[in-house]
């Protein structure tokens, strides 16, 4: 990601964390008090996405797709909410992967 992207993004992350309305002037404030250029087509770009979506939807979701960042995360979460209990199916989630078969176990080999 670029930082003209980063910036526009953390300008946006914090006027939504402060209650204020995201827009392409605002972005460009905190950019411009951050030292940060950006090229100009960012915090408009940046502004219309805040007015097309739920900001707490993609902070929270951010990882939803990619599964491996929530399943780390699910072990954590479990474990300072609820004791005990909640750790253990956690760990019997963890299930043994089949073995591969390599080239031997067919009867020929590739690079042969």
């Amino acid at each position: 990601m670029a930082s003209s992207e980063v910036a526009c993004t953390l300008a946006a992350l914090i006027l939504h964390d402060e209650d204020i309305q995201i827009t392409a002037d605002k972005i460009n404030t905190l950019v411009k008090a951050a030292n940060v250029s950006v090229e100009s087509y960012w915090p408009s770009l940046f502004a219309k996405l805040a007015q097309n979506r739920n900001i707490d939807d993609l902070v929270f979701n951010c990882g939803a797709a990619g599964g491996g960042a929530v399943a780390a995360s699910a072990p954590a979460a479990a474990a300072g909410g609820g004791g005990g209990a909640a750790a253990a199916p956690a760990a019997e989630e963890k299930k043994e992967e089949p073995k591969e078969e390599s080239d031997d176990d067919m009867g020929f080999s590739l690079f042969d």
